[in-house]
């Protein structure tokens, strides 16, 4: 800070306008003199450069891979990708049963890909928080990492996942998830272009998953998939 009298009224408002505590009224007056007043912007960008120098001993912390995906489903999400909506493009018409065949491949532990680097990530959760589930895909490796962090699978029924590309009504099944809560699967080439922008969805299934190529159950959660 310039050293100035901290008593002095217009210091205190400055300081006030950059921590965001003036109410409307407030602010709006005080940025109308900011426009033809050089010194008090003057005052504004030192209490900004004193705020900004108090985090510098504050060690950055990683955002978990979800945030981003939760950040774009608050702000940006739309009736397209509600679960209603989603199921209704689950049992769309022409939905061909050849689509809903299998291609998950479970990864066995000791052949899990070294520096995973994912680019894409979704966040399949229910309603009321009772299946959350993680999702994050590496294009270099092919590899759709699933992290169940809550829920599982009804008594005597399965997850079986699902991907709808954008701008498509046909979903394609990704396979029904292991009882593990995280699990590796290798995407064939074919879907890699279908990942981006898409949606993710989980479906109850029977044991096995769906024998029709079309969900037999209830879409239990749903997620856009988004960039890193």
């Amino acid at each position: 800070m310039t050293p100035v009298d901290d008593h002095d009224d217009d210091v205190a408002l400055a300081g006030e306008y950059a921590l965001h505590l003036l109410d409307a009224q407030a602010r709006q007056a005080f940025e109308d003199r900011l426009k033809d007043d050089p010194a008090l912007r003057r005052l504004v960008a030192d209490w900004d450069q004193h705020f900004v120098s108090l985090a510098d001993e504050i060690v950055p912390v990683a955002p978990p891979p979800a945030l981003k995906a939760r950040i774009h489903k608050t702000l940006f999400a739309t009736p397209a990708k509600t679960t209603a909506s989603v199921w209704r493009l689950l049992m769309g018409a022409g939905f061909a049963a050849a689509l809903g065949l299998a291609v998950l491949v479970v990864l066995p532990p000791t052949e899990l890909p070294d520096g995973f680097t994912p680019a894409f990530t979704a966040e399949l959760a229910a309603e009321d928080q009772s299946l959350v589930v993680l999702a994050s895909y590496a294009p270099d490796a092919g590899i759709l990492r699933i992290d169940r962090q809550a829920g599982s699978a009804r008594p005597g029924r399965v997850l079986e996942l699902w991907l709808i590309a954008d701008g498509s009504s046909v979903p394609v099944s990704l396979g029904v998830l292991p009882d593990q809560t995280a699990t590796d699967i290798a995407l064939p080439p074919a879907l890699a272009d279908s990942i981006a922008g898409g949606t993710l969805a989980i479906s109850d299934e029977p044991p096995g998953g769906s024998t029709t190529g079309a969900p037999t159950g209830d879409v239990l959660a749903a997620g856009p998939v988004v960039s890193i």
